[in-house]
């Protein structure tokens, strides 16, 4: 696939089923042109595993600039709602991040909504490293203890930088609204709703989530600041960086599926099928940069939420992305168990009548 001037669009490692749809040369063209980077000034265009939603490209600059540009699916593609705009998302997570301090972050480069005729798409700078999960296996613990510690500080000021509203910049599932409680409940009956729509078999069914959700949801009235929150901190999206022994954070990337709301949102996702209490190293770090790490029973309540959230997304997610049967398999016996772990934390669910 040509990317202009003989430039060849090259492919990296194989990347997960049912990832990104293709983006043409002449598309990639376009975009770099329109973000002021005619072909003449790119070297090379590498499409990048991973993506299984945007489209991922590496673009090398003449001037030694390493850049990532991102690419959505058409706008007829199926999706889950959340999904719609969440380009957006990640321009407001990069930025807001920025103001941390000290946080590593890509720089937007450019920004295209699509108004322009070339977009939307993302370009941004590439933060150095490599994903924690793929040398994950190599690090000793000591090693390991000192990097989740990196990571707390940093999430906790991540969490300093507070939005306008709560909710997804893009307002896709809803408006931007002044209170946590109805932001959250409604992203996820829109995953509930997507659930119903996508045919998904979840472990019980969804007018029962959605009313031990409903259930619980008073204590998300406790949060009344919203807060920058990533909301996809597992390994593969922290970058490491430097010798073994010796390694320090990167980057952190892929903000795309951040929105505006509670802190505790993102132990769900940096301690992926665990629990954030069990990771002293990471809550000292945490509590090191400001954050807050005293979780009395309405806080565990929360983090119960934000996993149900999670793994209810992981769920459906596979049905719109059309991913093979076996994996589809693969993600429902390893993600069903804490979805219902985490639904049981949750307590008992109110009889009566709820909509599916």
């Amino acid at each position: 696939m040509a990317c202009g001037g003989g430039l060849s669009v090259r492919t990296g490692r194989v990347r997960r089923p049912g990832g990104a749809v293709s983006v043409s040369g002449d598309a990639i063209r376009g975009m770099l042109a329109a973000a002021g980077l005619p072909a003449g000034q790119v070297v090379r265009c590498e499409r990048l595993p991973g993506g299984t939603y945007n489209s991922v490209h590496r673009i090398t600059a003449a001037d030694g600039r390493e850049l990532v540009l991102k690419v959505p699916p058409p706008a007829t593609a199926p999706c889950l709602r959340y999904e719609r705009g969440i380009l957006r998302g990640e321009a407001v997570f990069h930025r807001a991040a920025a103001d941390a301090g000290g946080v590593p972050v890509p720089e937007v480069v450019h920004e295209d909504r699509g108004g322009a005729g070339a977009g939307p798409f993302l370009l941004m700078s590439a933060c150095p490293g490599t994903p924690w999960d793929a040398v994950a296996e190599t690090l000793e613990d000591g090693e390991r203890s000192r990097l989740r510690g990196e990571l707390g500080r940093l999430v906790a000021r991540l969490h300093t930088v507070t939005g306008p509203a709560f909710g997804y910049p893009a307002e896709s599932v809803a408006p931007l609204a002044p209170a946590w409680r109805p932001a959250f409940t409604a992203m996820l009956d829109a995953v509930l709703d997507d659930a119903v729509r996508y045919g998904v078999r979840l472990p019980r069914p969804a007018a029962l989530i959605r009313r031990r959700v409903h259930a619980a949801s008073p204590v998300l009235e406790e949060v009344t600041v919203p807060a920058l929150v990533h909301f996809d901190l597992w390994q593969g999206n922290v970058l490491l960086t430097g010798a073994p022994g010796a390694r320090t954070i990167g980057g952190i990337i892929d903000g795309e599926r951040m929105f505006w709301g509670d802190p505790l949102a993102d132990f769900a996702s940096s301690a992926l099928f665990g629990d954030i209490e069990d990771d002293p190293a990471f809550l000292a770090g945490y509590a090191s940069g400001g954050g807050r790490t005293g979780f009395d029973a309405a806080a565990r309540t929360r983090m119960a939420l934000y996993r149900c959230y999670l793994y209810l997304i992981m769920l459906v997610e596979v049905e719109p992305r059309r991913y093979p049967a076996g994996h589809r398999a693969w993600v429902r016996r390893h993600v069903t168990p804490h979805l219902e772990a985490a639904l049981d934390a949750l307590g008992p669910a109110p009889s009566g009548p709820a909509r599916a």
